[in-house]
């Protein structure tokens, strides 16, 4: 599929974009990037103007001044500004860019109309923050080599793996080409996040994805998101993990279709 790369903040930040219509963007993963859409991206573009966003540190982007949420919201309003996006634009984020994507949601309502996010979570569990500050210590000392493999097969599930071995090392590859300095930034805004006490005020109309098999932001972790914002709907996957785009691009594209009028 022929894409339109765009480019904001004088190359600061990255993004692609195919198709017309209403806008939808997309806030990758941290342990996949936007080529994790691909399989999806057809059926979008047919509907829909996709902006996949390049996470700053990710694949092109310049990484954030500061490892905090609000130095990446403001990174990403440029974006969306510089892009032109409509303010009845839907927003997509998975995994940590579903944790950027709910904040967004949260403080800058006025641009967008939609939100799906997908094995997010408002706040992670004490064993998880300890996880990714882990993390976060093994890429300072030997690199994103040293997490790529176990983060990789965090981010798909044993059963995906088994039929689609090849994808772990797609995964792997997509990885290293990320900034070690953000990628750990990334990390500690994960560790530290907790828009519980924030959720009430989210008043966007929201799905809320998760696979049953993510271990990254397990269903519980969707669940409360979705009981405590009034617009909100649930929708498990059985089966699949944390990037259901990649792993059942079918099941994924059924759940969204009657909420984004796909």
């Amino acid at each position: 599929m022929q894409m339109e790369e765009l480019s904001a903040g004088h190359g600061v930040l990255k993004a692609a974009r195919a198709g017309h219509g209403r806008d939808f963007v997309v806030f990758h993963s941290l342990f996949m990037d936007r080529y994790a859409l691909d399989a999806v991206l057809p059926a979008l573009a047919e509907k829909f103007r996709v902006t996949l966003f390049d996470l700053p540190g990710f694949h092109g982007s310049e990484p954030a001044m500061l490892p905090l949420m609000d130095a990446y919201l403001a990174r990403l309003e440029d974006g969306f500004q510089e892009f032109e996006i409509a303010p009845d634009a839907i927003l997509f984020g998975n995994g940590f860019g579903g944790v950027l994507a709910l904040s967004f949601a949260i403080h800058h309502p006025e641009r967008i109309g939609k939100l799906i996010l997908c094995g997010a979570a408002a706040a992670f569990s004490d064993d998880s923050r300890r996880a990714f500050r882990a993390m976060a210590e093994e890429v300072a000392r030997g690199g994103i080599a040293a997490v790529a493999e176990s983060a990789a097969k965090q981010a798909l599930s044993p059963d995906y793996l088994a039929q689609h071995p090849q994808a772990l090392d797609a995964c792997k590859q997509a990885l290293i080409g990320i900034d070690p300095a953000a990628f750990r930034a990334a990390c500690t805004i994960l560790a530290e996040a907790d828009l519980v006490p924030l959720l009430h005020k989210l008043e966007v109309p929201t799905l809320v994805i998760c696979g049953a098999r993510d271990t990254v932001a397990p269903p519980a972790l969707s669940r409360e998101i979705a009981d405590k914002v009034t617009s909100a709907h649930y929708v498990e996957l059985p089966g699949c993990g944390h990037c259901p785009p990649l792993e059942a691009p079918q099941q994924f594209l059924a759940a969204i279709r009657s909420f984004a009028g796909l």
